[in-house]
Formats: structure tokens, sequence, C-alpha cells
């Protein structure tokens, strides 16, 4: 490994040596992009036809990646990021040329200021940023774009229409058309403040049980969304031990009802085991022995027989009801109610 003669050098000159170098990648960098920024400028002449889908922008794609080895995707932002840096961000391009800044910083500001369109508000958050952003480099991807952020939402014109629009936009979508093997996803957007809310929530009700509660951190917050939902403000423990204090029945058996028809056999079945904690299925029984799902009456989503089980086992109530004389079933069937 090439050492660049540091190995006979003190402790103090190979952390002076580290400055140098992270100081010349930037700055190659910056020569990089800026040469990138001067081909652009070339090939890309400032007109309507700049930005078409394929035209002189295309064709200074192909050569920016044919010229480094990277994909045209790459090379495209690449490309954008030049552009911003020399017709945008002047005081932050001259402090990615003197290798104070960083490309991964570089990047990340050029991208997340990129819907600026007022050139007043450049000026603005290029001040800002250059003046704040020589401390960044030690944060993390995620504090670097909230860093950012601050400043383009304080000098942002359009920034409180787009807080708008993204408000009137929240939604949460419990996506049952597509429940699969008795899991079913859940995604929105709510505010910042109902997600602080919600994030705390479901922490506490995780860690409403004992130590000894066979689920994963990640699954008692899952099982709390349902708790939550129910009005409950903790989980039953499924440790198993009679005396633990958070043992008890399921608190979201108040809640709303659901129906599930399954087969009469479904209620001989047992609960799976390892449905809970990190431990895989190990088990060989082949699936056509095992007894049917059920299925949640007014939606598509099917229940699988092991966690029937443990519904049914944690107070779920169960109704038998006959089909009709039509009905190719010869047996009973049943409708579980389960309390959720």
């Amino acid at each position: 490994m090439f050492d660049a003669g540091l190995s006979s050098a003190s402790d103090a000159g190979v952390v002076d040596a580290l400055v140098d170098f992270a100081r010349s990648e930037a700055q190659d960098a910056a020569r990089r992009v800026a040469a990138i920024g001067e081909l652009v400028a070339r090939r890309c002449a400032d007109n309507e036809h700049a930005h078409w889908a394929c035209d002189e922008w295309d064709a200074a794609v192909a050569e920016v990646s044919a010229a480094l080895h990277i994909t045209s995707g790459r090379a495209s932002s690449e490309m954008l990021m030049a552009m911003s840096l020399r017709h945008r961000l002047p005081r932050v391009a001259e402090l990615f040329a003197a290798g104070v800044l960083s490309y991964r910083v570089c990047e990340a500001i050029t991208d997340r200021t990129y819907l600026i369109q007022d050139q007043a508000t450049w000026a603005l958050v290029d001040k800002a940023i250059a003046e704040d952003a020589v401390a960044w480099g030690a944060l993390s991807a995620l504090k670097l774009q909230r860093a950012i952020d601050y400043w383009v939402d304080r000098y942002d014109p359009g920034a409180v229409r787009r807080v708008q629009s993204r408000a009137r936009d929240r939604d949460v979508v419990v996506d049952m058309q597509n429940a699969r093997d008795g899991v079913v996803e859940i995604r929105g957007a709510v505010t910042v403040v109902d997600g602080a809310v919600v994030q705390r929530r479901l922490t506490q009700i995780a860690y409403s049980v004992c130590e000894d509660d066979p689920r994963t951190i990640a699954q008692r917050r899952s099982d709390a969304m349902g708790a939550m939902a129910a009005g409950a403000d903790r989980l039953a423990c499924l440790c198993g031990n009679p005396d633990c204090p958070a043992a008890g029945d399921d608190p979201r058996a108040a809640g709303v009802v659901v129906h599930v028809v399954a087969e009469a056999e479904a209620l001989q079945a047992q609960a799976d085991r390892v449905r809970h904690g990190e431990q895989s299925d190990t088990s060989t029984e082949p699936a056509n022995r095992r007894a049917p799902s059920g299925v949640m009456t007014g939606h598509r989503g099917i229940v699988p027989t092991p966690l029937l089980a443990q519904l049914i086992n944690s107070g779920a109530k169960v109704r038998y009801v006959r089909p009709p004389k039509k009905s190719v079933s010869d047996g009973l069937c049943e409708v579980v109610v389960l309390p959720i």
C-alpha cells in the first residue's frame, strides 16, 4: 500500500497529512466538477433546447459518462451539481475549490437547494450556507439534510406553500387490499408533531410488557399500533408466567370487532411458536396437513391458522353458524369474532 512516506513520520505528521490529503481530495473533486460545468456550459447553451428529452443535455451526459466511466444517471447528477455551483452557489463553490467543504457536503447542498427559483433567494441561501457549512462535515446524512433545509425554509418564499401542500396531502392508508400472510402494510404522512406523539406512544406501549416477552422490540411496536388504535395503553405480555404483572387478557378485546370465517378444524390449531422473536420456522409439517386459514369478511385478507389460534387463545369469541343448504360444505363453519 502506498504510504506517501508516512511510515517514518510522527503521529502529528500523519494527522497533518490526513488533513492535507482530505483537502486535496476535495480540491480535486471541485476541479473535476468545475470542468464538468465548463463542458456543460459549452455543450448546453442557455436556450430553450438545453433540457429537452433528447438534445444537447443528453449529448453532454453521454460525453461525461464516457469520460468518467460512470452511468448516465450519475453523469446527469454531477452536471446538475456543477451548474448549481457555477451559477447559483458561488460562495459554496469557492469553499469547495479551497478544499474546505467535501464533495459529500456540496452534493447534499446542491441537491437540497435545487428547487429554489428566485435569484435573490439564491444569494441569501448561498451566503447563509457558506457561513454555516464549514462545521457540517461530521454530520450524518439526515442531520446534514436538516441543516440545509433550515436555511432553504428560512429564505425560500415558496417554502410555506410547500408545507401547506404537504399538509393538505397527508393521509394514512391501511392497505387491506394487498394484505398477505396475515400481515398488512400501513403507510402514510402525518404532521411532524403527530409523528413525534405516535413514535413516543408506540415506544411506551411496547415497553409495557416484562423482559421475558418473546417478541422483539420491533414486533412489540407493531402490536402496539393495534393496541393504540383500540384505545389501549398496554400490551398483554406473552411470557406465559401467571405471576407476570403485565399478563392478562388482550386489552384490545374492547376495541373494534372484526369477523373472520374459518372451518371447525381451525379451532384445534396451535399458535405459532416462532411467530415472535428472531427464530426462524424450522417446521417440516406439510402445508396440506395444516388447518385451513380464516378469511376476513368484507376484505380480501387471509388470517393464517397459527395467528387465528393465538387470537382465539387471547379471548376471541367463537360463534357457530350452519352453512346454507346449497353450500358444498358438509360440516359446520365458524365465524370467529376477533376482538382487535
